[in-house]
Formats: structure tokens, sequence, C-alpha cells
């Protein structure tokens, strides 16, 4: 019986170009701003955590690293907070009494995105994004064909230092309530920055911007009319050859059961 014998070529995306609404996008030339979670000096920390660990399990004298000669396979134990360790997406049930988790709260992934650039403004001791820039720049990029359902800020200046900052008692810049309140009644569902919180490092546990675009009045008891489907995701990074202007973005997540999960958002243009 002769067995016949077909070469595989490799899947190229080359073209790969989609259609919505009047727009094309090429989903071969993704733009991904996350910042990946790694166990060295290069992560991100935040929230006076230690750097992720990512270490083989050992079992007696058996270690699960191909590279000791006793495992066939890499098998790792990870340990690391979303929030304080790289890119993540968190819902509302980040900031209230009762379990809400990311996985149940989102369950679409691709939105119509505008990407933003501005400067924090000096207020005393603080730098903080404003109302007024954000309302700007979006009017700027308005498009009658494309109503944005996602927010993406990158702040000035865009160091790639960001990839590995740690902003532990360094009050970074953040979003003033009226800005969190005015992505809220622009219909922004989805908010994006490249900042560890949208919120103050030490507010006293107010958190004035989470609590006004999730629009939660109690965190104890929640209201009908807060904003169950919406996320924040923080920890970007856009890196400078991306322009403002509008995007498709495609939001990605790990399947956590919990307030946050490290996420992977990604930019696609728009022809």
């Amino acid at each position: 019986m002769r067995t016949l014998r077909i070469p595989l070529r490799p899947l190229r995306l080359k073209n790969m170009i989609t259609k919505i609404q009047n727009f094309e996008i090429d989903l071969s030339k993704p733009i991904d701003i996350s910042i990946p979670i790694t166990n060295d000096e290069q992560n991100p920390i935040a929230w006076y955590q230690n750097a992720p660990e990512i270490k083989p399990v050992v079992m007696g004298d058996w270690v699960g690293k191909v590279s000791e000669g006793q495992s066939s396979t890499n098998f790792n134990n990870l340990f690391f907070n979303p929030h304080a360790h790289g890119t993540h997406t968190e819902c509302l049930g980040h900031i209230t009494k009762e379990f809400y988790s990311i996985n149940q709260c989102l369950k679409q992934f691709f939105f119509w995105a505008t990407l933003i650039s501005v400067q924090p403004e000096k207020v005393g001791a603080d730098l903080v994004i404003s109302k007024t820039q954000i309302e700007k720049e979006l009017n700027f990029f308005q498009h009658s064909e494309i109503k944005p359902e996602a927010i993406v800020i990158r702040t000035l200046p865009n160091d790639v230092s960001k990839k590995s900052l740690k902003y532990s008692n360094t009050n970074p810049p953040f979003l003033s309530e009226e800005a969190a309140l005015f992505l809220r009644e622009s219909g922004i569902q989805h908010l994006l920055i490249d900042l560890p919180s949208v919120d103050q490092e030490k507010d006293g546990g107010k958190l004035v911007a989470h609590k006004a675009f999730w629009n939660v009045k109690d965190v104890n008891h929640l209201n009908e009319d807060a904003r169950l489907n919406c996320t924040i995701t923080e920890m970007i990074f856009v890196p400078n050859e991306v322009s403002d202007g509008n995007y498709m973005l495609n939001l990605q997540i790990a399947s956590f059961e919990n307030d946050a999960s490290p996420s992977k958002p990604v930019l696609y243009a728009i022809q």
C-alpha cells in the first residue's frame, strides 16, 4: 500500500483583508499594544508588588524543565498579579463588594476605537488628564461613519521605558473624574490607557474615575444602571510610530474568573 505524502506549506496571512461597513481592515497587520508578563527586571511593576515569578515545578528530585535533563516538557508555575504586572483588563468587579468576573462581563471582542495622545497637565503636585484634553482630541478624529466604542489614551512623553517602569510610590498621572464622566456620557464602553490606573495612586480609596466610568454609585449595593459590560485596560504601550486616529480594536483576555485578566489589546488600521 502506497502512502501519498503531501508537503504542507506554512500559512501566510498576506493581504488578509476584511470589510466592515465601508472600511477595509488588513488582519495580517496587527498592532499589539500589550506589555507581556516576564520574570525579569524588564517587567513593569505597580502597587508595591515584587516581580512576577515563572518557575518550573519541583517534585522531589524531578524538575519540570527540559534543560535539567529529567523532564520531557517545560512545566512552569506562574505567580503574578494582573493589576500589577503588565497589561490587564478589568471589569467593575474590581471595586464592588459583590463578585463580578471579567470573563462574564466581556462577551464581545471587536470594537471601533480612537487612539489619542495627551500630555497630562500639572495640577499642584499631580499630573492630570482633563476632560478638555480628551474632548478636543476625540472631536478632532470624529468620523461620520464611525462612533467609537473604545478609546486608547497614549500619554506624553511616550518613552519605551514605560514597558519596564516601577510605578510604586511615584504618583503617576491619572484621569480626572470629569474626564471619566465625559467618556461615559460619550458612549465609550472600553477605556485603554498606558498607566497603572485611571485613578490617583494614593487617593484614600475614593476611586472616583473608576466609579464615574462604570457608573458605580454604591460599591456595597450595585445600582441597576451600573455599566457591567464596560472595561478598563491599564498598562498598555502604544509605540510612537502608531498614529493617532481611528482603528478597529480586538480586545483579547485570558479566561480567568476574576475581576481582571492579563490581556492583549490589538489595533488594526482602517483603510
